[in-house]
């Protein structure tokens, strides 16, 4: 009696594992073709962010957005610009729209905090992601997906003191980005040697990379250079070639560039804040809200990173960087 018992039981779990692992693939299925796999309505989401034109970055971050946004059957909006101001004025316009769901970017938070509060009145959901953890349940929003920048920045310390680094140059390229200012203070707080910040024009990479130049070229006593985005990692490399510097470029982020340089010793090491999750999360979060008023973080931000990424990791993540998804 026992022992069919056993058996029933067995075909039941082995029938219910069985259902279960068709449905699952058969959702991945969808997702990956572009289709729903869901039923509910066909709600709007818009994304806001901070982002200039061109920056890599925030394209992995829409690659998320946007699978998450097939999955769950949203009609997704993507706007972005670097101006605070801008920026602002693009979440109006979203608004304006009647979106069923919002998610921003506060590298500003003084230039978003007045529309986003307007948002939240409209009794439209907010979740913030990437920039603006300390602000953003103070705005109202759901909860914050992306890494603490401070705590971020401490990694970056740590990593520089593991590796025996005095003077290191944090190369900052967005003025006004508070999220910026809190990486480059986290990684003075915990560096036990001399760290300077310099200003250069994001948007222009030919004066990114002849103000690193210039400063390696004056001071040879500089051993890190530390960028706080992909894209001017390489301009870093470039920048200490041209000035003879021993100079070790490491970064923030990481892409396919960024895989190569640290497989081929230009780079260091980099700082992984997961890009794609933070947009996938932020999209499935909002759909989990609309659907069953569900909020993760407990008033916590929901973190993404850091996650210090070295030579012995970039053979492992070269198929993801590839495709844009790291």
């Amino acid at each position: 009696m026992g022992a069919v018992l056993a058996a029933v039981l067995a075909a039941s779990l082995a029938g219910c594992s069985s259902t279960g692992g068709k449905r699952a693939e058969e959702r991945a299925a969808q997702a990956a073709e572009g289709r729903s796999a869901v039923n509910t309505p066909r709600w709007t989401f818009a994304m806001v962010t901070h982002s200039g034109d061109g920056d890599t970055f925030w394209d992995i971050v829409q690659k998320g957005a946007k699978q998450a946004a097939d999955k769950d059957n949203i009609n997704f909006l993507y706007s972005h610009s670097d101006e605070g101001q801008q920026q602002a004025e693009l979440v109006q316009t979203a608004i304006d729209k009647k979106v069923d769901g919002l998610i921003v970017s506060l590298a500003k938070p003084d230039s978003m905090k007045t529309v986003v509060a307007k948002a939240v009145k409209a009794g439209i959901p907010v979740i913030t992601v990437n920039s603006g953890s300390a602000e953003s349940k103070a705005f109202g929003a759901l909860t914050h997906i992306g890494q603490d920048e401070s705590i971020a920045g401490e990694a970056v310390g740590d990593e520089l003191n593991t590796r025996k680094r005095k003077k290191v140059l944090c190369v900052l390229h967005e003025q006004g980005n508070v999220g910026h200012e809190q990486r480059c203070a986290g990684a003075k707080k915990t560096f036990g040697g001399t760290m300077q910040n310099l200003y250069v024009d994001g948007t222009n990479m030919p004066d990114v990379q002849a103000s690193i130049e210039a400063k390696l070229d004056s001071d040879k006593s500089i051993d890190a250079v530390v960028t706080l985005g992909a894209p001017f990692a390489a301009a870093a490399v470039k920048a200490k070639k041209t000035a003879g510097s021993e100079a070790e470029i490491d970064t923030f982020d990481l892409n396919a560039s960024v895989a190569t340089g640290l497989k081929d010793k230009n780079l260091g090491f980099a700082v992984d804040q997961q890009p794609y999750l933070q947009g996938y999360e932020a999209v499935d979060l909002l759909w989990l809200y609309r659907y069953n008023q569900n909020v993760l973080g407990g008033g916590l931000p929901v973190l993404t990173g850091p996650q210090v990424i070295t030579r012995d990791d970039a053979d492992a993540l070269a198929e993801y960087t590839n495709r844009g998804t790291r």
